[in-house]
């Protein structure tokens, strides 16, 4: 689409309005999106053609005092995010202490495990005889309960 002769002349006419607080059109936020919207043309009118008027908005923004909406919607998305990415390093620290925990848990267990299991086979090497006469049934180690 060709830009139209007074599209400039609108761009910065949706500018001032904007600026002073008096939009026809839009919301009157402070946004690329609002000025075209305010000016009646494309948002890539702004974004391609006329990058002067888009620059030169957003520098008269900051001159007024304020913050484009776009800035401080970033601006808040990026503390959020920053929140989350503390909130994010906390919970990977207390998962890998828990998963420290757990390999030691494990690791006891198989050691507990491994000990069972020798005594278990010395006590089926034991003689029959040798086994009764210490209270063992000859079956798996298990002691005899009368």
């Amino acid at each position: 689409m060709s830009p139209t002769p007074d599209e400039r002349d609108r761009i910065r006419a949706a500018m001032d309005r904007i600026l002073h607080g008096r939009p026809e059109r839009c919301d009157g936020a402070l946004t690329i999106v609002a000025l075209a919207l305010e000016a009646g043309v494309p948002r890539n009118a702004l974004t391609q053609r006329h990058t002067d008027l888009k620059n030169e908005f957003y520098a008269e923004v900051r001159a007024c005092g304020g913050t484009p909406d776009s800035e401080r919607r970033l601006g808040t998305q990026a503390r959020r995010l920053k929140e989350l990415r503390a909130a994010d390093a906390e919970k990977i620290a207390r998962l890998k202490a828990d998963a420290e925990a757990l390999v030691g848990a494990l690791h006891q267990a198989t050691t507990e495990n491994q000990l069972l299991r020798r005594q278990q086979a010395a006590a089926e090497r034991l003689p029959r005889c040798h086994r009764a006469r210490h209270g063992h049934d000859g079956v798996r180690g298990r002691k005899v309960t009368t």
